[in-house]
């Protein structure tokens, strides 16, 4: 197995990237996407990619516009300019029968790019993912909630609290500590990484600019919800019984919606998944791509 950092061109930005290749002939693509925040390809993918690729998969985990090692493109980070993003992606890279899979943000990614091209891949995985839901928080105070966190949005108390936070070494900690759950995989270094993520110069700003698009006042501007019967590949929904940012209840009803879906609630797992049970999702993920093969 080889692991290499390699950077591609594309309109308006230049891409860093994974690339994990097996030792033998490749059976199939696997496309990762990471989530929002402080997050990027190595801190999403970095147990992922090497497991696929012992496997006999080539993984490909794209550092997006803004995020780790890539720089910030020359267009807004909008939902539909990141859709946009990865379909330039996946031509550029010349993947052909792929599949592609997005954890949160990424995950709303994989559900545009799949709708916007419903022949282009093989399968698709998601991990607490983005796009199933008009707010922010379910329950009887999601509009106010919502509400709140669109002005300080908008008057940028939120960028400040963010900028605070990813200072705070014993907040972060707490941050995530709801995301991973299992103490075995919320580790120092893990900690140090998304930590050194956050701080990094520019860091938040791609995000920012996407949560400007995506949280009007009153609700989300994306809920792929109603399009969900559109899907015509198999769908793998992973999705942990404690994430606290996407309900549960919501993946089991994208799962009922999506024609061809199976669905993995993973017990006692946050939002993280793959980074909170490693020991669950990377055998899940493997035996749904073999089940394509």
């Amino acid at each position: 197995m080889e692991t290499w950092r390699r950077t591609i061109e594309l309109d308006g930005s230049q891409v860093s990237y994974l690339e994990w290749l097996p030792d033998g002939v490749v059976k199939a693509e696997v496309l990762l996407l990471h989530g929002g925040g402080a997050d990027c390809a190595e801190l999403s993918w970095g147990t992922v990619g090497p497991a696929l690729a012992e496997a006999g998969y080539r993984a490909i985990a794209p550092d997006h516009p803004g995020y780790g090692e890539s720089p910030l493109a020359d267009w807004t980070a909008t939902q539909e300019r990141l859709v946009a993003y990865v379909g330039e992606l996946v031509g550029a890279l010349g993947l052909r029968d792929y599949v592609i899979g997005g954890l949160s943000l990424g995950g709303g990614m994989t559900i545009g790019h799949v709708l916007a091209h419903p022949s282009r891949a093989r399968g698709a995985v998601l991990l607490g993912s983005y796009g199933l839901m008009d707010h922010q928080f379910e329950g009887a105070f999601k509009r106010p909630a919502h509400l709140l966190t669109w002005a300080m949005l908008r008057t940028g108390i939120l960028r400040r609290l963010t900028w605070a936070y990813a200072k705070d070494r014993k907040k972060m900690d707490s941050g995530l500590r709801a995301i991973v759950r299992n103490p075995e995989e919320r580790t120092t270094e893990l900690l140090d990484a998304v930590m050194a993520e956050a701080q990094r110069p520019g860091a938040g700003v791609a995000f920012e600019q996407w949560q400007f698009d995506q949280f009007g006042w009153k609700k989300a501007r994306t809920n792929y919800s109603d399009q969900l019967h559109a899907i015509a590949i198999p769908v793998l929904v992973v999705h942990g019984d404690r994430d606290t940012g996407v309900p549960v209840g919501r993946a089991r009803e994208a799962a009922r919606t999506i024609p061809d879906a199976r669905l993995l609630v993973v017990a006692d797992a946050g939002h993280w998944g793959q980074r909170d049970r490693p020991d669950v999702v990377v055998p899940a993920m493997l035996d749904f791509l073999a089940e394509l093969s």
